[in-house]
């Protein structure tokens, strides 16, 4: 996984409309890039809502929000609709950008173990550094979690 001080990716991938995304194109402000494991679930939908009901505050911090999952484009439109979200989703689905920043690895439920998508919220700074890393994702206050720590 990227850590504090580590360079990130520049290439993010294609928002829900196909429109390329890059950390270059947030150059001057702070990027939170959020790795999820899937739309419209519970925990996925708690952190998401969070990051939306916090936009205000957090664009006033300088911060701009990108989520990112292995979703199709077609699944985030449906998401980012229905949840009225105000930031863009990759659509990661060869999961190359979420193995990049190392937001793949093994994961355990209900007794099993298989390999996925690790919660995991990246800070980037201005220059495209990494600030932050938050591994232990407090879902129902993303928003807050971010601005408490900086």
């Amino acid at each position: 996984m990227l850590k504090v001080g580590d360079s990130a990716p520049d290439y993010l991938g294609l928002d829900e409309n196909g429109a390329e995304v890059r950390v270059s194109d947030y150059k001057g402000r702070k990027l939170v890039v959020y790795f999820y494991p899937k739309d419209s679930t519970p925990g996925c939908t708690a952190e998401a809502c969070s990051l939306r009901d916090g936009m205000g505050e957090l664009a006033a911090a300088g911060y701009a929000v990108v989520g990112i999952s292995g979703d199709s484009a077609a699944s985030h439109i449906r998401f980012k609709e229905k949840q009225q979200l105000n930031f863009p989703l990759v659509a990661d689905t060869d999961k190359a950008t979420i193995q990049s920043f190392g937001a793949w690895g093994e994961k355990k439920m209900a007794g099993r173990t298989y390999m996925g998508i690790l919660r995991t919220t990246f800070v980037i700074d201005g220059n495209g550094v990494i600030e932050r890393v938050i591994t232990k994702v407090d879902t129902k206050n993303a928003a807050k979690q971010i601005l408490e720590n900086r």
